[in-house]
């Protein structure tokens, strides 16, 4: 009961950090695009320009930096099931050329045994006709 109620905790944890996450990334864009929005409803000023700018790329950077924390651990799941699912695909392809082998030495196995059945079939029959030419004689 301890170990449900630690990995019920744990699970617990780990959606408490994906939900801080997800919050952490809804209020980077949220910044972003206040600070977006902000920037177009302004005058046009030539001289504050450029800060404007250093500021709305420092923000489009943070925004992007917690857009690659947050999807760093999902992709490197996928990465990891992509690999897992080739090294699948590979082993499945082994195991089916595996299989047509087998399959092939079944049936050169079933050909050679017909051909000796109908060679003792043929040899019986022989043996059955001299038989039966020895007692008509």
């Amino acid at each position: 009961m301890n170990a449900i109620n630690r990995s019920e905790q744990l699970d617990e944890t780990e959606v408490d950090d994906n939900l801080a996450a997800v919050s952490e990334v809804e209020d980077g864009i949220r910044d972003f695009v206040r600070n977006d929005i902000a920037y177009l409803r302004r005058p046009a000023v030539v001289a504050s320009s450029e800060a404007l700018d250093s500021n709305h790329e420092a923000t489009v950077n943070s925004v992007n930096s917690l857009i690659q924390r947050v999807a760093g651990t999902s992709l490197a799941e996928i990465e990891k099931l992509i690999g897992e699912l080739e090294s699948l695909r590979d082993l499945l392809h082994a195991e089916g050329q595996r299989v047509q082998r087998e399959i092939s030495g079944y049936a050169q196995l079933s050909q050679a045994a017909m051909k000796s059945t109908r060679m003792i079939a043929d040899n019986v029959s022989q043996w059955k006709r001299a038989a039966d030419g020895l007692r008509h004689s």
